[in-house]
């Protein structure tokens, strides 16, 4: 999408919410932005990105940096009856998603647009468990007044199934995945009905959408660059590196004309903003790699600059083992049904889910089951591919590498092929084709796992906590610097991650504004 066309786009937006509320001033002219100083500066307007700016621009000044273009305007995201469809349209510097290959030949996708990959996703969402929010050791009443502050502005309760939809319930619960529990946010055992980012007229609620909720007018959101890397400096005489801003890029233009932006100076309490990394699970390592914050000799290997030997940044990268089964399954007028339903077994260690989706944009659509593995064992690593900051970084997921995840895989295959058999399957599809056929052998089931993997984009780590940033996510090491994204986490949260991460994007502003608060109580500016 040119530039000229996302002007327009973000024109049609402004207008559209005019009268409705305020929203922060966005522009894809780099010139705007370079030179200038903010309090805060968030790199990537994603999932995690935008709460967090809307919350921090409650007291300060944030620029928030996204690598894509304005979302609004465009029916491919805004509308459900178009899910899918960017997926059907990438290149290589400015599709909203963008296409990679695991070094295990799994395709998968990352979003390249203000909202990031919500803004292209199924749009499931459903909260992290109890055990998740004991695990990462955060506030319970913080966690639960964050997924509240979210919901309110994000979120619908679906107010009718599709008959694609009601069928998948009922052959979940054929299957054994028991009790039914209806509707719920909350992460329980069992056939559930979600709640999900596509309103009831059937328009997607964005991550972006959150941004007025903060201070528009201390919010600068600069669209079409995209960063290259984190700008240090020396604190005293010290070794010690403290975060001064960011160098970045326009998206679509040369790599080597390049541009600035700066934290603010600190007053007399002494107390800085930062830098923080919301750029994804791939977005966040790789700009630390390219910053020069990273395994020694991997960094030696493209020439980039040593700030920090960092051993954990691109480690402990997992994707969560997904099976697809087909169902044959022939609408008469087909359009994109994108998961309203989830099946969670196996005390919390498969997730079963359902979709309708296009596979070309003449109107072919397929209709499937996926499981994922809730919890791998198998985990991979994330390397550089090159110090241009557009292309993808080389990431390694390391599928079924551990027994245990394979004979996990056997079960959620199985779990799969049992709701494929069901009743209701058979019912909507008016045949008897699947209930006839026969189980698969274990043998079958394992080769199944082996040679059909796919994803359904929950991948993390790669900066995880306790490794490369602490319990506040900072980066060990070196000040002003935070992440705060998925790629902190051990694991995928929930069904879908969505919810947590954006949950997490206004839990840990809040925390960041009350540190704040803290440091000027107790060094008061004189």
């Amino acid at each position: 999408m040119g530039f000229s066309l996302h002007l327009l786009l973000l024109f049609v937006h402004l207008a559209i919410c005019s009268s409705e509320q305020t929203f922060p001033y966005m522009t894809s002219n780099v010139k705007e932005v370079a030179g200038r100083s903010f309090d805060y500066i968030v790199v990537g307007g994603g999932t995690a990105g935008c709460p967090l700016a809307a919350t921090l621009s409650e007291k300060f000044s944030v620029l928030l940096v996204e690598r894509g273009g304005s979302p609004y305007g465009d029916p491919f995201i805004l509308e459900e009856k178009y899910f899918g469809f960017p997926f059907l349209q990438t290149n290589e510097y400015t599709s909203v998603a963008q296409s990679f290959v695991s070094t295990d030949g799994v395709p998968s996708f990352r979003g390249r647009v203000l909202g990031g990959s919500a803004a292209i996703n199924a749009g499931f969402y459903g909260r992290a468990s109890k055990d998740f929010v004991k695990k990462v050791g955060w506030s319970n009443e913080g966690v639960k007044d964050a997924y509240e502050w979210v919901e309110s502005r994000f979120i619908s309760k679906p107010d009718h199934l599709t008959p694609w939809s009601h069928a998948v319930e009922f052959s979940f619960l054929e299957a054994g995945i028991l009790p039914y529990n209806g509707f719920s946010l909350e992460h329980i055992q069992g056939t559930k009905i979600g709640a999900t980012s596509f309103d009831n007229q059937g328009r997607r609620h964005l991550p972006a959408d959150l941004l007025p909720a903060g201070n528009p007018s201390k919010i600068t959101v600069l669209l079409n660059a995209t960063v290259d890397k984190v700008i240090f400096q020396r604190t005293g005489t010290t070794d010690e590196k403290i975060a001064r801003g960011i160098r970045f890029i326009k998206s679509d233009g040369s790599s080597h004309q390049t541009y600035e932006a700066y934290l603010n100076q600190p007053d007399n309490s002494g107390s800085w903003g930062d830098v923080i990394l919301s750029a994804g699970a791939l977005g966040s390592p790789q700009i630390l790699l390219l910053s020069g914050i990273g395994p020694q000799q991997h960094l030696k290997n493209f020439e980039i600059p040593l700030v920090l030997n960092l051993k954990g940044v691109g480690e402990r990268m997992q994707d969560n083992t997904a099976i697809q089964v087909f169902v044959n399954y022939n609408q008469q007028n087909p359009t994109p049904d994108p998961a309203k339903v989830a099946g969670i077994a196996d005390d919390f260690k498969i997730i079963i889910e359902a979709a309708i989706i296009p596979i070309s944009l003449n109107g072919t659509f397929v209709s499937y089951f996926i499981g994922k593995l809730a919890f791998p064992e198998s985990v991979g690593k994330l390397e550089l591919n090159s110090t241009d900051p557009r292309a993808n970084p080389s990431v390694t997921f390391n599928y079924l590498s551990s027994e245990k995840d394979l004979a996990e895989c056997v079960k959620m295959t199985e779990l799969l092929e049992l709701a494929l058999r069901s009743k209701s399957i058979a019912s909507l599809v008016g045949s008897n084709e699947y209930r006839n056929k026969p189980m698969p052998t274990k043998d079958e089931l394992q080769k199944l796992c082996k040679t059909t993997i796919s994803t359904i984009w929950h991948y993390h780590g790669g900066c995880t906590v306790g490794s490369v940033v602490d319990k506040n996510y900072r980066v060990y090491g070196v000040k002003g610097l935070r992440v705060i994204d998925g790629s902190t986490f051990l694991e995928s949260p929930g069904t879908n991650p969505m919810a947590t991460v954006l949950m997490l994007g206004r839990y840990q502003g809040l925390k960041i504004l009350q540190e704040r608060k803290d440091a000027s109580f107790i060094n008061p500016i004189t």
